[in-house]
């Protein structure tokens, strides 16, 4: 369930979301760090989510408060692991009430939540739910429709972290920083270089293939390296650890299965 195409983020739809904003670049590569460490997708090809049980609770009336206390309470967290355990919880939520749990999710690269499906762009949530799970462009655009709906481009362009957080992450935004991570990204992506988006493609399609590139952030380290040499060494393509142009479509071909 929940498992989609895994598309990586595409120059197009990149500077398509930087010119729908008037936003510059490190500013939107900042938001993605900090939301998800810079990646929609787990190594399963599921979407990054988080299940808010606090708002599985507005969204069904609290009939589930007794029941299930850890899917349904009037305090925020107890979110436990990250990764797949979310989609358990998630799946025992669905059991309950399918669309309040879908709703009760943020999804993908901007961490939206379900309930914003209509405000950002998408006819409901499972419409949302679908596209987030096809590609990251699909997110991104779900990211840019909550900051447009919002009027929260200003804060970017001014570089009002707090501004933007308070009203992004939330008036607790505080509490986990979201404003000096978001200061610190920036300061990071504006001094330059942006990450490159076809290292970051590969390491998207190498983690999903199984093998460890230490993360997907478009910079080409060591692992990454190591990472191309054992995939180009399984298809019998040279195994130099260049991101060359067969080594990509092979790459992309593979994890298209």
């Amino acid at each position: 369930m929940f498992e989609g195409k895994g598309k990586p983020l595409s120059e197009s739809g990149l500077t398509q979301a930087a010119q729908t904003l008037g936003v510059e670049l490190p500013a939107l590569w900042a938001v993605m760090t900090v939301e998800t460490k810079g990646c929609g997708f787990l190594p399963d090809r599921r979407p990054l989510i988080l299940f808010e049980r606090h708002w599985f609770r507005k969204l069904t009336g609290r009939k589930f408060d007794a029941t299930v206390p850890d899917l349904s309470n009037s305090v925020a967290g107890g979110y436990g692991a990250s990764g797949a355990h979310q989609y358990e919880r998630l799946e025992r939520a669905i059991a309950l009430d399918r669309n309040a749990a879908l709703e009760s999710t943020s999804w993908g690269l901007g961490q939206v939540m379900g309930f914003n499906a209509k405000a950002v762009g998408f006819p409901d949530v499972e419409a949302m739910v679908r596209a987030m799970c096809d590609s990251e462009d699909d997110q991104f655009r779900g990211m840019v429709g909550f900051v447009q709906s919002n009027g929260l481009s200003k804060f970017l362009r001014s570089e009002d972290w707090s501004g933007f957080a308070k009203l992004y992450n939330g008036p607790e935004f505080q509490k986990n920083q979201y404003d000096t991570k978001l200061a610190r990204a920036h300061a990071r992506y504006k001094v330059g270089p942006l990450p490159d988006l076809r290292v970051r493609a590969a390491q998207m399609y190498l983690t999903f293939l199984g093998f460890d590139t230490g993360g997907v952030d478009g910079w080409f380290g060591d692992k990454s390296h190591r990472a191309v040499i054992k995939f180009q060494s399984s298809k019998g393509i040279p195994s130099n650890g260049a991101l060359d142009d067969e080594t990509l479509l092979a790459l992309e071909s593979a994890a298209a299965g």
